[in-house]
């Protein structure tokens, strides 16, 4: 096995798949798709005679699709165009095959056909694409394989290991981009969604699964907060778009529990960490994250899952600037430039907005007393 970490009960996979070969990540602890947007849609209608009339142009351009009036039978033929089928046509062909042989000295690589692969999704049409981190880091001689049939080798790429996210480039022209979802704040649970990856086998590529988001800021192995998704996910599917009845890509798909009694629980990048961490990898070669330079420690409530207004408590400092401003270990912080913080995935996702070399303002307290702390954030390294 690949990337195995000791835990208990449930398993959490990676999902990169090799012949005879998954990548697996150890951690604590679809039925029927409705055809339509979901959401509200206010459509320009009109009361006649007590019937309310909506008018067909408001329909396609709120809704999507095609209507056409026939004036023989005197009927309006709707079809949809948020239906599963048009949503896999509309994305398969932004969605690529990743395959390469696996590093010396994790399994043994003289077996030609021991093998691992994931999935990708375009965002430039000059050839970047973004995939899972674990997918293709370790990789040798990969080969990434347009919708078209097309093979390419990876001419450059950028791997962050601690969100996942890795971005490469082909030498391919024109392909197409996949659209992104601006916020990953519109998604609601409940809402109806498509996966689509390269499951299990390099053969079974373009493979599509429906469902819906089961939840939302799930921490599961990762320090962002992750999409949860009732939509089959398998090895394989890492690196492949979660895909919304509008055809906007809301998550990279990255892993899922597996255990005896655990069904259909996906976790996905939301497209806010992924365009965070794109930009970043395609400026500077990596991500340049923020760090307060103390180690804290969460509330009994918060590791457990319980809602909680419980500070985080500091074990350690390890920064001359941290120590400079007075914090040490026994303080309590409450919160950040104003925002309240009860875990470090608050926190995580707060310093997305924050640059090393920029300052915070913390509330703290010490010996007692209620204080306020100016801190210059440091790097992580």
């Amino acid at each position: 096995m690949l990337g195995m970490r000791s835990g208990n009960r449930a398993r959490v996979r990676r999902m990169v798949c090799g012949s005879a070969i998954v990548l697996m990540v150890f951690g604590n602890a679809a039925g029927a798709l409705a055809a339509g947007q979901s959401g509200d849609a206010a459509l320009e209608a009109k009361v006649v005679n007590g019937q309310v009339y909506v008018k067909a142009s408001s329909l396609v351009s709120q809704l999507g699709g095609q209507g056409v009036y026939d004036a023989k039978s005197q009927t309006y033929q709707y079809k949809a165009g948020n239906s599963v089928p048009s949503i896999v046509k509309k994305l398969s062909p932004s969605v690529v095959a990743i395959i390469g042989k696996v590093s010396e000295g994790e399994v043994d690589t003289s077996d030609r056909y021991n093998l691992a692969h994931g999935t990708g999704v375009v965002l430039k049409k000059d050839g970047w694409i973004v995939t899972n981190a674990h997918v293709v880091s370790g990789l040798k001689h990969a080969v990434v394989v347009t919708s078209d049939g097309k093979s390419y080798t990876i001419a450059k790429q950028f791997v962050d290991e601690i969100s996942d996210i890795a971005i490469i480039q082909i030498n391919a022209k024109n392909l197409t981009p996949a659209v992104f979802s601006p916020s990953s704040a519109s998604v609601e649970v409940g809402e109806s969604v498509v996966a689509l990856g390269t499951p299990i086998s390099f053969s079974f590529r373009n493979s599509a699964t429906v469902g819906v988001i089961s939840g939302l800021n799930r921490s599961v192995d990762s320090i962002y907060k992750l999409i949860q998704t009732d939509a089959a996910i398998n090895p394989g599917n890492s690196g492949g778009p979660l895909v919304n009845m509008k055809g906007e890509v809301v998550g990279i798909n990255s892993l899922k529990y597996s255990a005896v009694g655990v069904e259909n629980m996906g976790f996905s990048i939301p497209t806010n960490t992924v365009q965070y961490i794109v930009n970043q990898l395609m400026q500077y070669g990596k991500v340049k994250r923020a760090t307060l330079g103390f180690d804290m420690e969460e509330s009994w409530s918060a590791i457990v899952g319980l809602p909680t207004n419980e500070p985080l408590t500091v074990t350690r400092v390890d920064s001359d600037v941290a120590v400079k401003a007075g914090i040490k270990a026994g303080d309590v912080l409450y919160s950040i430039n104003g925002k309240q913080v009860t875990t470090m995935l608050d926190i995580n996702e707060l310093f997305k907005g924050y640059m090393p070399g920029q300052s915070v303002k913390l509330m703290m307290q010490s010996g007692g007393d209620l204080v306020e702390r100016k801190l210059q954030l440091t790097e992580q390294s």
